[in-house]
């Protein structure tokens, strides 16, 4: 399986959507400061997550909420 998960920022209002096998320890990653893009805004909250059998679709989906419009969807729909 393959999971898209998103990210809020506990301090701020930044969002963060990812692709991962293991959701759990990709959250302790990003909370450890391992992931350049994300060490800033520590500590990040698990928002949500979607499994996918499918890993192209599961990259698209990634790709779709790291658009303007995937970014509105997320914050007002999940």
């Amino acid at each position: 399986m393959k999971y898209v998960y998103i990210l809020e920022s506990h301090d701020s209002d930044h969002f963060y959507a990812g692709l991962t096998d293991d959701v759990p320890a990709r959250l302790a990653k990003h909370n450890a400061g391992e992931v350049s893009h994300t060490s800033k805004y520590r500590p990040w909250l698990l928002k949500t997550y979607v499994a996918f059998s499918d890993e192209k679709r599961a990259i698209a989906f990634e790709k779709d909420l790291e658009s303007g419009s995937g970014r509105a969807f997320a914050k007002t729909r999940l």
